[in-house]
């Protein structure tokens, strides 16, 4: 009996060296050779060009404008190979919730009392049948078909749509943390500005002078 050996997973590519879009100024909160180095980086961890500008506090638009510019060659091949392995990452994300499965709340009258473990064997069939077509394809010789590509593609996209939506949670809670700390802040300083007032109003003797 002979037992197939697991096909070795292809090694994940690195990202190309490239030339940063010139600009016309060297603004330190624009579109800098570091910043646009920084947001490949982070679109190929990521895989969405949302959270790479966010993540380098730049937006979205701004980087598909720079992406536009008629010399910036070099960088859209850089762009298209991070999100080559941004997508490498979504797959591995959606093979581990694939087998480990994902908590699913438990409602009862409208309140959570617990959670189950819900698994996708649609998804990790199709992620198989992809990553392995000669071991998983159903009649192992076309691989996917196009009704299976198709609907991996949709699984993707589902995939990635609800990272970003997790994404954008963590960046809402990292606000509300920041304009939370400001407030109190501002607190702090109203406070002391009042003890201040309240002490010029009682005059010297609350300086603890002595009368002549």
């Amino acid at each position: 009996m002979t037992i197939e050996k697991p096909r070795p997973r292809k090694k994940r590519g690195t990202l190309p060296a490239f030339t940063p879009v010139p600009r016309h100024s060297n603004r330190h909160d624009g579109w800098t050779p570091e910043r646009q180095q920084r947001f490949i980086e982070a679109l190929a961890d990521t895989g969405s060009v949302r959270a790479a500008a966010h993540g380098v506090n730049m937006t979205p638009e701004s980087a598909y404008q720079l992406r536009r510019h008629a010399e910036a060659a070099s960088f859209r091949q850089a762009w298209e190979a991070a999100l080559a392995l941004g997508v490498q990452r979504l797959e591995d994300v959606a093979m581990e919730r694939a087998l480990q499965g994902v908590d699913v709340p438990v409602y009862h009258f409208g309140q959570i009392v617990g959670t189950r473990r819900v698994y996708n064997d649609k998804l990790l069939m199709f992620l198989l049948r992809n990553r392995a077509p000669k071991r998983f394809a159903a009649d192992n010789a076309r691989g996917l078909s196009a009704v299976d590509r198709q609907t991996l593609a949709r699984l993707k996209r589902e995939w990635r749509a609800e990272w970003e939506r997790e994404a954008a949670a963590r960046e809402a809670e990292e606000s509300r943390d920041s304009i939370e700390a400001l407030d109190a802040m501002l607190e702090d300083m109203r406070q002391r500005s009042l003890a201040n007032e309240a002490i010029l109003l009682e005059g010297p003797d609350s300086y603890g002078e002595e009368d002549d």
